[in-house]
């Protein structure tokens, strides 16, 4: 197959729409003109988060800036608690062309376009900064093309940073020895799945808005989570330990449908594409403001935080990349990441 080269990484041709695309990123950064008058169109924005994590804050962000800039014929209507169903089956109903969208991580998108669930892989970058340089490549750009063409599924925006996943069980945690008979929920996507496996408790897939009840009455032993996902979920209540990992930073994007998408017409496309960077761009230094301070209410809670060494973790989860075939893609990255690394010192 043939290859191009980007910062001198060797990285798969993909269509030109896929680059067509990403230019369509780099022209949301644009300033926006008023929109032509159109037909009024509805986006319904579902998430399984509750009103008080960053994220919603990101997602009102959104909302009020297509309105405010398509003058009334873009309305956006969030709803929240996974009121209309699960994020699984609401990327079915975009897939058929059902005018919705949800903040979904690459984990769950891999069943349908395979290279995205790197991004949900353990270690795989250090910070947010690193994940907005990923995701704004032309490798990417491929990923979110061949998402779109084969599957329907539309990426408005990749960037919207959750935090570090930690480790939250009712028993302190130093190495992945200490998690063996532990069943833990995870997201029920492969590179999760393998990963809480890999540090050696049971993954066990269960629904966000059932995993407080799970630990309540230990159907599950533990979970693992973000800050801020923990504590919208008043997770604290039930669990005494948090472990921080990091083992996984999560980053998700704003996926709806291609048919929705398409129907917009191209200064609206772009009026989207932009309210939906800025809005990520938005939640996520949010949830950089709320880390700390939830670090120090969950200490005043009487829920015990450590910091183990790391590098036990990161050697157990590496079969991670072996088990789901991402070891040369692995590679790959993390020379593209260090490039760019490089060119902004």
């Amino acid at each position: 197959m043939p290859e191009f080269r980007l910062n001198a990484i060797s990285l798969r041709v993909c269509s030109k729409a896929g680059l067509r695309r990403l230019a369509l990123s780099v022209i949301a950064l644009l300033p926006l003109q008023s929109l032509p008058a159109a037909a009024e169109s509805t986006l319904n924005v579902i998430t399984s988060l509750s009103t008080n994590d960053p994220m919603y804050e990101g997602l009102v962000r959104f909302k009020s800036d297509v309105e405010s800039k398509s003058d009334g014929d873009i309305r956006i209507r969030i709803f929240v608690g996974s009121q209309l169903g699960n994020d699984s089956d609401m990327l079915e109903q975009a897939m058929l062309g059902a005018n919705v969208a949800v903040l979904a991580d690459g984990g769950r998108l891999a069943v349908y376009q395979n290279e995205l669930g790197i991004l949900g892989a353990p270690y795989l970058v250090q910070s947010y900064e690193q994940i907005d340089q990923l995701t704004r490549t032309e490798l990417f750009a491929c990923w979110a093309d061949e998402l779109a063409t084969r599957h329907g599924l539309h990426i408005f925006s990749f960037n919207w940073w959750q935090g570090a996943r930690h480790l939250l069980t009712q028993t302190p945690v130093a190495t992945p020895s200490d998690l063996q008979g532990t069943r833990m929920r995870t997201i029920g996507a492969p590179v999760w799945i393998q990963t809480i496996d890999a540090m050696g408790a049971t993954p066990t897939p269960l629904a966000w808005a059932e995993v407080y009840s799970g630990l309540q009455q230990q159907v599950i032993d533990a979970a693992e989570a973000q800050y801020t996902g923990m504590w919208g979920a008043r997770l604290y209540e039930v669990i005494s330990h948090v472990t921080k990992t990091g083992h996984i930073q999560l980053i998700s994007g704003l996926v709806g449908s291609e048919r929705w998408f398409q129907s917009l017409t191209p200064q609206q496309q772009q009026m989207v594409t932009k309210a939906a960077m800025e809005a990520g761009r938005f939640a996520s230094q949010k949830v950089r403001a709320a880390e700390a301070d939830i670090e120090k209410a969950l200490k005043a809670r009487g829920v015990v935080i450590s910091e183990p060494d790391t590098e036990p973790f990161r050697k157990a989860t590496e079969v991670v990349y072996e088990n789901l075939g991402y070891s040369a893609l692995f590679q790959d990255i993390q020379a593209l990441l260090k490039e760019a690394g490089d060119a902004h010192d």
